[in-house]
């Protein structure tokens, strides 16, 4: 940038969505672990507990790291877009690793009681969320993270991966939203109709689900939310396609 030059800005809007959506993420945090806490007996790994450790890991990673690392291109429109891909792989990574433990707490849990595994909606949703997920992750690290792909490779699974990336995020939040009602039905099914409070809040915890989810999918959207490339990442890019693709600057051999 020239000296003197002002500094780079937010689009109109956006700066208060980001505040929105954070604000909504850590409130699902908090309503989670105020219902386990509360209702459910908190979170203990080698104890009849250790299932709680399963809804609180879920919505921690598969939720709100999730939703964070989907919005890293658009908090961070002015960084090298290197670094950029960087943040936005290790957060899904680190959610990916929160999520097993998750996975890795019911699995165990239900082991330990004797009870089945997988034959729920919301287990088979779940499960379909995060094995896709760890392959969109290495999909997105092998074609745009590590060099070797071509221009034109990458140019054709970009728009696939977007797309996969919104709607994992949404099966995320579905199969969030499963696993609230088969867990209030299996604890408190002869009260839930009832209004009994533990009932209100596991619904609230739902509604703020699907609240953070619509926030952080009408961000990415928003086509003027979009993070500009800068001009040293065009040069960059046609550079890369220009050895990728096996073509001269100059038009010779």
């Amino acid at each position: 940038a020239m000296d003197g030059a002002p500094p780079p800005t937010s689009p109109p809007g956006l700066s208060a969505y980001v505040a929105v959506s954070q604000l909504l993420g850590l409130t699902l945090l908090a309503t989670t672990g105020a219902w386990l806490g509360r209702y459910r007996g908190g979170v203990a790994w080698h104890s009849p507990l250790q299932f709680n450790a399963h809804p609180l890991c879920m919505v921690l990673g598969m939720v709100f790291l999730q939703g964070d690392a989907l919005l890293v291109y658009r908090v961070f429109r002015h960084e090298a877009k290197r670094s950029t891909k960087a943040l936005h792989a290790l957060l899904h990574g680190l959610a990916l690793v929160i999520a097993l433990v998750g996975i890795i707490a019911v699995f165990e849990s239900h082991r330990t009681k004797g009870i089945p595994n997988m034959y729920s909606l919301h287990s088979w949703c779940g499960m379909a969320a995060f094995v896709l997920y760890f392959l969109q992750w290495l999909l997105g690290c092998g074609f745009f993270l590590f060099p070797g792909a071509s221009f034109s490779l990458r140019g054709c699974y970009k728009p696939q991966h977007i797309f996969l990336g919104i709607a994992l995020f949404i099966l995320s939040i579905a199969s969030c939203l499963l696993g609230i009602t088969e867990m209030l039905l299996f604890k408190i099914s002869d009260s839930y109709s009832h209004f009994v409070p533990e009932g209100i809040l596991a619904n609230t915890l739902g509604v703020l689900l699907v609240a953070f989810g619509l926030v952080v999918s009408y961000m990415l959207t928003r086509e003027e939310w979009k993070r500009p490339p800068l001009a040293e990442e065009m040069a960059l890019s046609m550079d890369f396609k220009t050895l990728t693709e096996g073509e001269s600057p100059g038009g010779g051999s």
